[in-house]
């Protein structure tokens, strides 16, 4: 039976058998039988390579240890609100840092805080969809779509699918403002920006 540890746009977290091509965690958010108990347990939400340095964990989910998840691809880890690790990414982290304009990474998980929750829930952050970059997540008919070109792709959790013209209007874009930031400078990182699914029938 799939682990509850795979996260979508919105960064809810959801039980799947597709694996992802980014890693992370935020902190230990299961308990001591591997059930998720917590959306996140620290503002240090990161994005990391599948691989590094060799290093495995022999079971996920161990007590005590922080919480493995999984992302379709970097774009979806962005709108989820991860940033890239200053371990095993350190290049991605730097070159973020500078984007961010950010001395350090308390600074900059502070600020996602703020942009990616509300007391209630998920923030939304309104704008005109013909300037959002490469990247971005809006929703669309209440799930998460990639804008990616002159369209929009639907994310699902083993890749993209569907494809729709991108409207001409305003809409509620999921990845935080600074990480749109990010993308609109050429993000280029070491882990997959997007999932192959997306240029795939393109």
């Amino acid at each position: 039976m799939p682990l509850r540890n795979r996260v979508t746009p919105l960064g809810e977290l959801i039980a799947d058998p597709a694996r992802g091509l980014v890693y992370g965690n935020r902190g230990c958010l299961h308990d001591d039988r591997g059930a998720i108990r917590r959306r996140f347990a620290t503002r240090r939400w990161i994005a990391c390579r599948l691989e590094f340095k060799g290093w495995r964990r022999k079971a996920l989910l161990q007590p005590g240890k922080f919480t493995e998840l999984f992302f379709l691809d970097e774009a979806t880890a962005f709108a989820a609100g991860h940033r890239p690790c200053a371990l095993c990414r350190r290049e991605d982290y730097t070159r973020f840092l500078e984007l961010v304009g950010a001395s350090g990474a308390d600074l900059i998980d502070e600020r996602l805080h703020r942009e990616r929750l509300t007391a209630g829930g998920r923030r939304l952050h309104p704008a005109a969809a013909a300037e959002l970059p490469d990247g971005a997540f809006v929703l669309h008919g209440g799930e998460p779509w990639l804008v990616l070109g002159a369209r929009l792709l639907r994310w699902t959790p083993a890749g993209y699918t569907d494809r729709v013209p991108l409207p001409d209007r305003r809409m509620e874009t999921i990845t935080p403002a600074s990480l749109l930031g990010v993308l609109r400078a050429g993000w280029e990182p070491v882990v997959p920006l997007v999932h192959p699914s997306a240029t795939a029938r393109a």
